[in-house]
């Protein structure tokens, strides 16, 4: 029987026989739209489970997409998987600023892609890290149950990803995590990603967090901490 519903958006028809086949073949109803406009119509009328978004479109451009899509209320819930030519980091922060909750860069293997498609459900799916009681250290109020985080009383608006990267790191002040414990962590053991996704996530991270974004200390060769 079709699984979750599948909206993936590229200019280029090829690509989109591709990833259409490929998501078909492992039992996910996909829907294709090759501009931004387009997508924007079938994302806010279908209301798929994930969203698979080139950077490069014509029109409407792939984070414009993006910031509209989690900016609306309906929309805003929907996973958002970055599939792009433009993989220098400046790239890939702008499209997790914006949203984003993964990213693939072009030329892709589909089965790492399927993989990041099936992760991002799980996340989706699971119960917020540690719901429960909010985490209070130095001026960050981080509230699980409510996926909310507030630096000196303001709202500081970040990814689920990001989300789930500060919760960590915060519960525990001093505690060094390596990359590789974050990905574990937060997507499971085996999640087909490199250490550098950490990074680039930790980048946008800091920068959303302002002056915030300097209690995430960096351990040189082993990873990152939040300090005490």
């Amino acid at each position: 029987m079709p699984r979750e519903h599948i909206l993936v958006v590229d200019d280029e028809e090829a690509i989109l026989e591709l990833l259409s086949y490929n998501l078909t073949k492992e039992g996910y109803r996909v829907t294709c739209a090759a501009s931004g406009e387009d997508a924007l119509k079938e994302a806010g009328t279908q209301l798929p489970d994930v969203i698979v978004l080139d950077l490069l479109l014509p029109g409407v451009d792939g984070i414009e997409v993006c910031r509209r899509l989690k900016a609306g209320a309906p929309t805003s819930g929907i996973p958002i998987v970055m599939l792009t030519a433009k993989g220098e980091e400046t790239d890939i922060v702008a499209g997790l600023e914006v949203g984003a909750d993964d990213y693939v860069t072009k030329p892709f293997s589909p089965r790492v892609l399927v993989a990041r498609i099936r992760a991002v459900l799980r996340r989706r799916a699971q119960t917020p890290l540690g719901e429960g009681d909010a985490v209070k250290v130095h001026d960050l109020k981080i509230h699980p149950g409510r996926h909310e985080v507030l630096f000196r009383g303001k709202p500081v608006e970040l990814t689920h990803t990001e989300f789930r990267i500060l919760h960590l790191l915060a519960r525990r002040p001093g505690w060094v995590y390596t990359r590789g414990q974050v990905i574990d962590a937060l997507r499971g053991a085996g999640y087909p990603v490199t250490d550098r996704s950490v990074d680039v996530h930790v980048v946008a991270l800091r920068k959303k967090l302002g002056a915030g974004g300097k209690f995430i200390e960096t351990v040189r060769g082993v990873g990152y901490r939040f300090k005490e």
